[in-house]
């Protein structure tokens, strides 16, 4: 079979590059195979994914451009005010470094969605385009990048064949393997514990980071009295917290938490995912371009990883469509370096800066505690510097891709 683009991996980065390129209100919409080994509508029904997202206000954008974000905002939660502490202090000597608020009737700059609300409202975005065909529940034998056109087998010898494949399939990319693109990588010795908690109290809308001597843990508002939770810890704490049953565990999270969201229950299953940091040397080779973490990993403390990947999957969007405008092959190493002058340096500062803010936080060296709560109360009290926080926040530095702008490309 025949089409424009394969994209490797039918994840949320998947599916956002799928609708990208080929959803139906695009002026030029390409026509799109999307590839994965599992069938994306029964992971739908299983919500395995325990993790929530911070959603910018540039990605929701983008989402409602797509078609997909009706499906998605019922269950948004936005976060009307943000705050953070040190956490190595006791609760009762815990002030507020720094906190934003968003204005009574402007946007919030980002909204949080449990991962299984993102991936079902775009898969459905997906099944409504006819430019987007589902491959789904085989698996890749191999992977060809020409000459001539790229070429994808899957089990059985089914063959595709396109102009270009895009690599969608996370941190341990086979398809970035099989180019022979090498990574960059490192390990924080930290493990995030991620689920969604239910407790007595309201929100507010407000989420928390409260940093620790060896992590974050980030409380992110959700609908109702839900929050969803990522605790990074060293490896060894995260270990010992997953072997204790709900109860201990609760106790535990109170200990750092504190007791202003009342009573704490589970609302569902815990995960636990191993963090670190992780560059590929290249984002593009030709008639392959990596999105999402096949092309980057970063550390979770900011949530900005999965808009990165939706900026991956906009930005890719604007090039290849410019190009096809113009004739141009689309899997040319010319059309697709366009691309990596787009993503790979704001990628790259963005590892950069969080991978600072890890050392900086997650370390108890006493000057750098001083440094750092002296540094956050600092700009605390600069409105112009809390500005372009939130202005990043929400995505909107820069010039971001079209979509992203609420353009088709």
């Amino acid at each position: 079979m025949r089409f424009d683009v394969i994209i490797i991996g039918a994840g949320l980065n998947g599916l956002a590059a799928a609708l990208a390129l080929g959803a139906s209100g695009l002026a030029r919409p390409l026509k799109v195979a999307l590839v994965d080994r599992q069938d994306p509508v029964e992971l739908a029904s299983k919500r395995r994914d325990t993790r929530g997202s911070a959603v910018t206000a540039a990605t929701q954008t983008m989402l409602k451009t797509l078609g997909a974000w009706q499906q998605i905002a019922p269950h948004a939660e936005e976060m009307r005010n943000i705050i953070v502490t040190d956490g190595q202090n006791s609760r009762q000597e815990r002030p507020v470094l720094m906190s934003f608020a968003t204005e009574d009737g402007k946007a919030a700059a980002a909204s949080i969605v449990e991962n299984h609300a993102l991936f079902t409202g775009l898969l459905e975005a997906v099944q409504a385009s006819p430019h987007i065909t589902l491959l789904t529940g085989k698996t890749v034998a191999s992977v060809s990048f020409g000459p001539g056109l790229a070429t994808v087998v899957l089990e059985g010898d089914e063959t595709l064949k396109a102009e270009l494949i895009v690599g969608a399939d996370g941190r341990a990319s086979r398809t970035r393997d099989a180019a022979g693109i090498k990574v960059e990588s490192k390990s924080y010795g930290q493990t995030a514990i991620t689920f969604t908690l239910a407790h007595e109290l309201e929100h507010h809308g407000r989420a928390e980071e409260h940093f620790t001597s060896d992590g974050v843990l980030a409380v992110l508002p959700l609908p109702g009295k839900l929050s969803s939770i990522v605790w990074a810890q060293s490896d060894a704490a995260a270990k010992e917290a997953m072997a204790l049953d709900d109860d201990p565990f609760l106790v535990r999270l109170m200990e750092t938490l504190g007791t202003h969201l009342g009573a704490l229950t589970l609302a569902g299953s815990r995960a636990a995912y191993p963090l670190g940091l992780q560059i590929a040397h290249e984002f593009v080779a030709p008639r392959l371009a990596l999105v999402g973490d096949a092309a980057h990993v970063i550390h979770p403390l900011a949530g900005l990883g999965l808009n990165l990947g939706f900026k991956d999957a906009a930005s890719l969007a604007d090039c290849l469509s410019e190009a096809s405008a113009l004739g141009q092959d689309i899997g040319s190493v010319a059309v697709l370096e366009n691309y990596v002058r787009q993503r790979r340096f704001d990628t790259t500062m963005t590892s950069i800066g969080l991978d600072g803010m890890n050392f900086l936080f997650a370390n108890n060296n006493p000057l750098l505690k001083v440094v750092r709560d002296t540094g956050l109360m600092l700009v605390d009290k600069l409105p112009f510097a809390k500005d372009l926080l939130m202005k990043e926040a929400a995505g909107r530095t820069g010039t971001p891709p079209r979509l992203m702008r609420g353009l088709t490309p």
